[in-house]
C-alpha cells in the first residue's frame, strides 16, 4: 500500500511521517490553513531522504504558475486539483515534473480516465474537509483497474484499512485524519495512519 502524508510543515511532522514508512510527502504551496512557502519546502526536503516521494499541492493555480512555484522549492512532483485538461498533463510532462491529478469521487466518468498522469487521486466531493464517503463506490470503476491510484478524504489510523479494501485502492493520502487541530499535525497519529495502512 503506497502512502502519502500531505499538509506536512515541520520538520518533526516530516521525520514521524518518513520514520513510520511513508512513501510520499506531500506540501501545500497554495491558500490553505496548511500551506508552506517555497523556502519553507526547500528546508524540509533536508529530512525527506532518496526513495520517499516528495510532492508540491496546488488548486486552481495555472499550471505554469505552479511548476514555476515548485521549481523554485526544489520538487520534482506536483499534485493539482482543480479544473484540468489532458493538455496541462502533457505540459507537466514536457517540464520534466511527474504529476498527482486529482478529481473528486462527484466527478464526471470521463475524469477518471487515464489522461496520462502519475497517478490519479480521487478526494471526498468537499476535499480537505475530512468527511467520509462511499469509498465501495469506487471498485466497480473500470478505468480505475490496475492504475495507480490513490484514496483520499476522511481517512484517519481506524478506517483507513477497511477504507482502501472497499475502494480496491492502489494508495491512500491523509491531512486532516492524521491532525491535532486543523492545519497541526499530531504525529502520533501520523505513525498510527502510516502503520495501519501498510498493515
Amino acid at each position: 500500500m503506497f502512502v502519502k502524508i500531505c499538509g506536512l510543515s515541520t520538520p518533526e511532522s516530516v521525520r514521524v511521517a518518513v520514520d513510520a514508512g511513508a512513501d510520499a510527502v506531500g506540501f501545500v504551496l497554495t491558500a490553505s490553513p496548511r500551506a508552506v512557502s517555497p523556502s519553507q519546502v526547500s528546508a524540509l526536503l533536508a529530512g525527506v531522504p532518496a526513495g520517499v516521494t516528495a510532492i508540491g499541492v496546488f488548486r486552481h493555480e495555472p499550471v505554469a504558475d505552479a511548476l514555476a512555484i515548485a521549481r523554485t522549492a526544489g520538487l520534482e512532483w506536483i499534485q493539482l486539483h482543480g479544473d484540468l485538461t489532458p493538455a496541462d498533463v502533457t505540459t507537466v510532462h514536457d517540464a520534466g515534473m511527474k504529476l498527482i491529478r486529482a478529481v473528486t469521487m462527484a466527478a464526471t466518468a470521463d475524469a477518471f480516465a487515464n489522461w496520462g498522469e502519475d497517478i490519479l487521486l480521487i478526494d471526498a466531493a468537499v476535499p480537505g474537509s475530512g468527511e467520509t464517503w462511499d469509498y465501495a463506490s469506487m471498485v466497480d470503476v473500470t478505468a480505475l483497474q490496475g492504475r495507480q491510484w490513490l484514496l483520499a478524504g476522511g481517512l484517519n489510523p481506524g478506517n483507513v484499512s477497511d477504507a482502501a479494501a472497499a475502494a480496491g485502492a492502489w494508495g491512500v493520502d491523509v491531512s486532516s485524519g492524521v491532525e491535532a487541530s486543523r492545519g497541526v499535525k499530531d504525529l502520533d497519529k501520523i505513525a498510527a495512519f502510516v502503520t495501519a495502512a501498510k498493515g
